[in-house]
C-alpha cells in the first residue's frame, strides 16, 4: 500500500501504518536488526544488534589511521547522530579538534556511507545539485536505528510520544523521510536554507519528481503555520506545489499549493516515475 501513490486510506489502516512506522523508527532497517525482532518479538533484541554494529564501527575506526584520528571519527558520530535536522558546523561536532581535522573525520564517514551530507540548494532551475552549497549542510544516518542507539535517546520516553513528529524533537521523523528520499531521489538529497538578516527560513527536503522542483516539509499543524514553505513557494514560483509529511490523514489544499501526506507514504510522494518500485 505505502509503494502506491499517496491517496486517502481508512483511520484503521492509517493507525495501522503509523504504529508500525513507530515500531520501524526504533527497530531500523539494517537486516540483522530486523531478523532478530522478527524472530523473538523483542526490540531489545534488535537493539543489541545495533550496539554490535555501532562497535564494530568503532573497531573499524582504528584501521583508518593516520588518515583520520578514531577518537575524533566516534566523536564526530556521535555528534551527527545527535544533531540529525540542525545545519552541521565543523566546529561543534566534537571538541578539542581543529576544524580541518574534523573535516577530514567528517568526509572519511561520507565516503564510508555511514553518513549522508544533505546539502543546502537555490531551487531556481535545474539541476539542483548545480547550486549546492559547500558551507550549508545537514547531516542524516545510514539507518535510523543506529541513529537511535548513538543518540543515547531515553527510548521509555521517545517510544511514547502521542505523535511520531514528536519522537526525539522531530529528528526521528526527518531521518526517516530523508531515508525515504535518498531512494526516491536516485542519492541526490537536498534542502532548502535562507539565512537572512531579518530573518531565516528552511525547508526540509527538495525533490525533483518527473522534473518538477518541490519542496518537501515533515510538520504537523494547518497551513498558516507552514511559513518556510509558503515563502518557497512564493519565492520560486516554478516550483510545483509542497508536499507536507505528517501523521495526519491525506488532503489536498489547491488553494495553498499543498498536499497533505501521512509520513509512511514518504517514499512513493517523492517518487518519479522512472524510479521502480520495490528499489
Amino acid at each position: 500500500m505505502i509503494l502506491k501513490p499517496p491517496g486517502p486510506v481508512s483511520q484503521i489502516t492509517h493507525e495501522f501504518l503509523c504504529d508500525a512506522l513507530r515500531r520501524y523508527f526504533f527497530i531500523g532497517g539494517m537486516p540483522e536488526s530486523v531478523s532478530a525482532y522478527v524472530e523473538t518479538g523483542s526490540m531489545r533484541e534488535s537493539f543489541d544488534v545495533h550496539a554490535d554494529i555501532c562497535e564494530s564501527y568503532r573497531m573499524d575506526f582504528a584501521k583508518y589511521s593516520p588518515r583520520a584520528d578514531k577518537h575524533c571519527l566516534n566523536a564526530v558520530l556521535t555528534s551527527i547522530s545527535q544533531g540529525v535536522g540542525q545545519q552541521t558546523k565543523y566546529a561543534r561536532l566534537a571538541n578539542g579538534y581543529t576544524n580541518p581535522t574534523l573535516k577530514k573525520a567528517y568526509g572519511l564517514l561520507c565516503m564510508a556511507n555511514v553518513i549522508r551530507k544533505v546539502s543546502s540548494v537555490r531551487p531556481s532551475g535545474l539541476p539542483l545539485g548545480a547550486s549546492a552549497s559547500a558551507k550549508v549542510f545537514k547531516t542524516l544516518l545510514v539507518d535510523i536505528g543506529l541513529m537511535r542507539h548513538l543518540s543515547g535517546m531515553p527510548v521509555d520516553v521517545e517510544y511514547n510520544r502521542d505523535d511520531l513528529l514528536n519522537v526525539y524533537r522531530g529528528a526521528m521523523a526527518e531521518q526517516f523521510v530523508g531515508q525515504e528520499m535518498v531512494l526516491s531521489q536516485k542519492g541526490d538529497l537536498c534542502y532548502w536554507s535562507r539565512q537572512a538578516r531579518s530573518s531565516t527560513a528552511e525547508v526540509d527536503y527538495v525533490s525533483v519528481t518527473d522534473g518538477q522542483i518541490r519542496p518537501v516539509e515533515v510538520k504537523s499543524g494547518p497551513s498558516g503555520r507552514l511559513r518556510s514553505l509558503h515563502l518557497f513557494l512564493q519565492t520560486y514560483p516554478n516550483c510545483s506545489g509542497g508536499i507536507v509529511l505528517s501523521t495526519q490523514p491525506y488532503a489536498e489544499m489547491p488553494e495553498h499549493r499543498l498536499t497533505f501526506v501521512p509520513l509512511y507514504f514518504a517514499f512513493s510522494a517523492t517518487r518519479g516515475k522512472d524510479v521502480e518500485v520495490g528499489t
